[in-house]
Order: C-alpha cells, then sequence, then structure tokens
C-alpha cells in the first residue's frame, strides 16, 4: 500500500519509463511480501498433514518387513482411551464363612478373604470373585474375561470343590496350549490342589510337623530359574 500510493503522487512528475521502472519495484516487493506471509502457512500446514498421515498407521518393527518407507516410522499403537489395560484375575472363593461358622453356618455360603483381593491389586489388576457353587455356565462365563486365576487357601480338598478346582485348572491348560499366557497362581491349599491334579495322585501330600523353621529352598540339580519368580530371591534364600 505504501508503495501504492507513493507511486500515485508522483506520477504527474515522473516519465513514462519512470513509472515503470517503479511498477516493476513494487510488483517484485508485493511478491516478496506474500513468500514471507505465506511461507509459514505453507510449513504449518505441511506438518500437521504429515502427523496426521503418520498416525494412521502405526507397524510394530516386525510388521515393516521390507518396506523401507516405513523403517523410521511410529512402531507401537497408540492406547485406545476406551479401554482398561489392567488386567482382570478372577479368584475362586472357598466354602463356609471365614470365620470357622461363627457367622453363618449355611452351606451354601461361600467367601473370598480381602487379603487376595488385596494381593491382586497391589499388582495392578482388578478382581472378579468366581463362585464355586455357582452355575458352571455362568461360572466358565466368568472365567473367560479374566486373565488369570488364584486359587486361594483353605481345608476343602474334596468333592464340589475339587472338582470345580480341576475344570478350571484344565480350562486353564488348554488356553496356555492354545497359545494364550493364563496364569494359574495357587496360595496353600490351591498350590496342594493344582499337586494332586498335575500328579493324579491323591495320596502325594504328606503331614509335617514344624513352626517357626526359617529353612531355604533346595532345588534339583540344573534346574532353570530364570523367568520364574524365583529369580529375584537374594542368594541366601536359595
Amino acid at each position: 500500500v505504501i508503495y501504492f500510493t507513493h507511486i500515485i503522487s508522483l506520477s504527474l512528475s515522473f516519465s513514462s519509463s519512470t513509472l515503470r521502472i517503479l511498477s516493476t519495484i513494487y510488483s517484485a516487493s508485493l511478491s516478496e511480501m506474500w513468500s514471507y506471509v505465506c511461507l509459514p502457512f505453507l510449513l504449518l500446514f505441511w506438518n500437521d498433514l504429515a502427523v496426521a498421515k503418520a498416525s494412521e498407521s502405526i507397524f510394530l518393527p516386525t510388521q515393516t518387513g521390507a518396506d523401507s518407507s516405513r523403517a523410521f516410522g511410529p512402531v507401537c499403537s497408540s492406547p485406545d482411551p476406551n479401554l482398561n489395560y489392567r488386567p482382570v484375575i478372577g479368584i475362586l472363593s472357598h466354602p463356609g464363612d471365614g470365620a470357622s461358622g461363627r457367622l453363618t453356618n449355611d452351606t451354601s455360603t461361600t467367601y473370598i478373604a480381602a487379603s487376595y483381593v488385596k494381593f491382586a491389586e497391589a499388582g495392578g489388576a482388578r478382581v472378579i470373585p468366581l463362585i464355586y457353587n455357582e452355575p458352571e455356565e455362568l461360572l466358565f462365563q466368568k472365567l473367560e474375561l479374566v486373565n488369570g486365576v488364584i486359587f486361594t487357601g483353605g481345608w476343602a480338598k474334596k468333592y464340589e470343590y475339587f472338582d470345580i478346582v480341576k475344570k478350571i485348572f484344565n480350562k486353564a491348560l488348554e488356553r496356555n496350549d492354545a497359545g494364550e499366557h493364563f496364569p494359574v497362581f495357587g496360595i496353600c491349599l490351591g498350590f496342594e490342589l493344582m499337586s494332586i491334579i498335575i500328579s493324579q495322585n491323591r495320596d502325594i501330600l504328606e503331614r509335617f510337623d514344624a513352626e517357626d523353621n526359617a529353612s531355604s529352598l533346595q532345588f534339583v540339580e540344573n534346574i532353570n530359574i530364570k523367568g520364574t519368580l524365583f529369580q529375584r530371591f537374594p542368594p541366601e534364600l536359595l
């Protein structure tokens, strides 16, 4: 605008050739000015377009294959904000009220000690109760919703409780054999029941009498504890 006004004011005193020179200078200056103004916007638009295109397809390193165009792109998918990625652990209930019948003597009563729930939650998991005496169809529907199972401590080694533990354990084996990582964690009675199921020997358990005895674990020779719970144990406990 400044150049244009200046040209108009001097047009009466300058020759036509002079006007052509000034007009050329004005046009060049205006073009240069638009370049400075538009270039940042073009760069910003191009950057946004590149980011949007990159977010459409995100690949793992093994998925890039021989396609070199993806070699330096994103390598993992962004989390879905609508999904909860915390694992869900099913805890099997135990017969009784957990208080030796002081709360109720109903034979259909079942309980899960809060300590097992807190144990799973302390590791970042969510918990679903698996009621051992509920209809099996419902129980196995819930089993399909969990990422692992905990068998708790207790006293019930026979009859209906043992049968349902065995069925759940076999379901877990099927899922692991199919390639799914489905852990089963047994505590006290839970570990004993798994020992009976795996060995197919109900007499495998032996009585013992020990109290306040801090002893180390004794492993068989050449055992590999890498990747197991015992890998993190200090040497003095092994």
